[in-house]
Parts: structure tokens; sequence; C-alpha cells
């Protein structure tokens, strides 16, 4: 690395970080000429008031606090290194610090932002999971460093008005609304001291593996649920449009593309001819280079898309296989993607559950299958409730698809059952008395 860590230091082995980028973040950056610079010594030095307890209340709720900078003026010889590590000596000094890794370089290097080496070598030495972590940061080049090693991205400010190459997660005003969601969203949910479950803790939807794609065609659900940061991706199909009185389906699509424009968007093919398919499969995939083009696994006649998926797949055609729910199916599908674009192999485990069958022993089998397929998700599809959520965690799927009904119970998430016993009885008696009924 170059520079390395420095100040601050510790095992931590917390499993999970807030990275945070130096000036401009923790302490003020210099502006000349409406662009930031770094302070040229320790008097320059001005951090932001509050800025230590923040930070503390990050460290109480057991993230590792990483410092990554670029410092390429030593390289460049405007500044010296010993002013930097003063600089940084004096920040460890007043903030609750873990670690802070500088990187000297000039030019393209691994380690110089927004390369993610920084971050990649402190997660390996920390023992990090980077995605559930976070990168916080003012400038662009942050944002990038931190999608690049697949961390979660806080943008802080306007970015100095430099050309985005990544969209962060977030983008909020200061450290204190950046501390604050943090906080908010990836806290381990506490069960009410009403209620006694049976698990001690539920965890926060954030902080789960699993993509959740919100499933449904009404627009303005779609938008409204694209603020929330849980939703990863969205997904949709002929039938839930026709049922929210969508006429024309590439104006419906092309009109939600220009409000969706990063995160994975599914449309389906509906012919039940082979060769239509692939024409509509190829229309599909020209209306954005976040869309997923959703094929099934049969037409109606019980004709196999394997071929066609293949075909797709080898040219570079982002897939989602869908209606899978046999196991010869899956093992089928991981054949027809494995080498070819990123796709998500749908298997509809509700319906598997409609029969009486349980499916999180069926999706782990389907894990296993696509372990040897690394650009193919498994998706598990037909979501009925909540705790799908949590099996599709368990079972290792990559992405649930989720209706909007659904997802309007996520507010409920690790709430006090003994709570909800008593709001079940006060609504009993609403009802009762409300209906006049008299015995």
């Amino acid at each position: 690395m170059a520079g390395g860590p420095q100040a601050g230091a510790g095992p931590g082995h917390r499993g999970r970080a807030v990275f945070l980028d130096r000036d401009g973040v923790l302490n003020r950056a210099i502006m000349r000429d409406g662009r930031p610079y770094p302070p040229g010594d320790v008097a320059a030095v001005e951090i932001p008031a509050g800025a230590a307890q923040l930070l503390g209340r990050l460290k109480s709720a057991g993230f590792d606090l990483v410092v990554v900078t670029n410092q390429p003026d030593v390289a460049r010889g405007t500044q010296t290194r010993a002013r930097i590590e003063a600089i940084n000596a004096h920040l460890a000094a007043l903030l609750p610090l873990d670690e802070v890794v500088v990187c000297y370089a000039d030019g393209d290097h691994p380690d110089r932002k927004p390369n993610p080496g920084m971050l990649l070598d402190a997660a390996r030495r920390r023992g990090l999971d980077l995605a559930r972590s976070w990168m916080v940061g003012d400038r662009h080049s942050d944002i990038l460093a931190g999608a690049r090693a697949g961390c979660r991205t806080i943008l802080l400010g306007s970015g100095y008005g430099e050309a985005a190459s990544a969209a962060p997660t977030l983008q909020l005003a200061d450290l204190g609304e950046a501390v604050q969601h943090i906080l908010s969203h990836d806290a381990i949910i506490e069960p009410h001291p009403l209620g006694h479950p049976m698990s001690d803790l539920v965890i926060n939807p954030t902080q789960l593996k699993v993509q959740i794609w919100a499933d449904g065609a009404d627009k303005a659900g779609i938008l409204e649920l694209d603020k929330n940061p849980v939703i990863k991706g969205f997904t949709t199909n002929p039938s839930l449009m026709a049922k929210v009185g969508i006429k024309d389906y590439p104006a419906f699509a092309k009109d939600l593309l220009t409000s969706i424009t990063v995160k994975p968007v599914s449309f389906e093919v509906f012919s039940d001819d082979l060769v239509d398919m692939e024409r509509q499969a190829r229309l599909i995939t020209t209306w954005g280079k976040n869309v997923y083009t959703k094929i099934p696994i049969t037409n109606t006649k019980g004709e196999s898309c394997i071929p066609l998926i293949r075909k797709l797949a080898k040219e570079g055609v982002k897939l989602n296989v869908t209606a899978l729910l046999t196991l010869k199916q899956v093992v089928e599908t991981a054949d027809a993607v494995r080498g070819g674009a990123p796709s998500v192999v749908s298997v509809f485990a509700g319906r598997i559950a409609d029969t009486g069958r349980d499916p999180v022993p069926y999706m782990h089998a389907c894990a296993a299958i696509l372990e040897d397929v690394p650009s193919a998700m498994l998706l598990w599809a037909s979501t009925r409730e909540l705790l799908n959520i949590y099996q599709a965690e368990e079972t290792r799927c990559g992405v649930i698809t989720v209706p909007h009904d659904v997802l309007k119970k996520l507010s409920g998430v690790g709430r006090g059952l003994g709570e909800m016993s008593l709001d079940t009885v006060k609504g009993f008696l609403k009802d009762s008395t409300g209906a006049g009924f008299k015995l």
C-alpha cells in the first residue's frame, strides 16, 4: 500500500466499518477557486463541531472507523510526508478513529481513489464485510472507490460540480446526516420490551446480503420505493401492467427508465413463439443498460427456451430466467448462462410453498447448483410474506422480488410481539364496538 496504515490502528474485527475520507469530511477542506484542497499543516486543520461525538456513536454501534485519504502532493513535491503524518496524528488524537490509511501516490495507482485498494486492504486486515460497510466522502472519487469495493456510499454535499462516475447510495448534507442515516438503517433492531420473541434479535433489512427488488407496475409506487435504500431493483410483467390499466407496454417501460437509470429493472417477453420471443428480447434489451430481459423457462406448449437463453447470454444480454420450479430446470439454466452476461435465475419459491412443500431446503439446493456460476444470482420469486425475505437470505439467494403490499410491512420489522398482541386486542374491541354488537 502506498503510505500504509497510520495512527490508531487496532485489531477491530467487528465485521463492518465506516470508511471516511479525510479532507472535506473529518476536517474542512481549504477552498480555492471553487476547488477543495487539504490543509497545509496542523494549524490549518478545522474539525467541524460535534464530529467526535458523531463518530463516537458509530463506534458504540460496532463500526470500525477507517480513514482512507489520497495525499498526492507528497509525490508532486508540494507537501512533506512528515506534515501529512502530523495532521493525521492530530486527527487521531481528537477523534475516535481505528485507522488512518494514506495513499501518497500520484496518477493511477491501485490504492489511490477512485481505485479501491485502501478499502480492500483494510477489509482484509480487519476482517470486514464490505457489503455491510459504508464509504463516506465529499468527492465522486470517494464514491467510486466505495462502489468498487462493494460498499454502500454516501456523498456529502454537491461533489464540487465534478462529473459523477458512480451514483452514491445516498447524497446528504453533512456528517451529522450521514451518521444519523447509518445508525437508523444499520442498527440491529432490539425487540420491544413487551415482546418475548422466539429469537433474541431481528436483523434490519439494510444489513441483509440478499437484494430486495420491488415487484409491481404502479409507477408512482415504484418511484416512491426508489427513494428507499433497501430497494435495490425493480421487476414487473405484463400481468401486473394489465392490472393497473397500462395499454402501451414499450411506452410505460421507456418512461419508467427515464427515472430508474441505475438500479436494475426487469421487463418480460410475452410472445409464445420462440422466434418472436427472441425478437422481443432483443428489443427489450435496447431500452437501457440496467434492463434485465425476463424469459420463461418454456413457452405454453412446453417447448424449452434453454437454447434461446444460452444464445442470448453468450451474446451479452442480461437475463432474468423465470418460472422455474424443478431442480432439473435450475441445472439446465445454470449450464445455459454459465460464462455469459449477468443473469438472475428466478425460482418460484412461493408457488412451491403453495403445494405444501417447504421451499427452504429446495432453495438451498438451487443455491448449491449455482455456486459455480458466478455470473448468475438465485432469485426467490412469488414472495407471499415478509418472512420470505429472511428465508431468501438464509438460502443464499442473491435477489428476492417482493410485491409492493408486502414491502409496506417492512416498518414492522423488529416490533415487539407483546405490543402487537395488545394492538390486536384493541382492534377487536374497536371493530366490535363500531359494529354495535351486543350480547
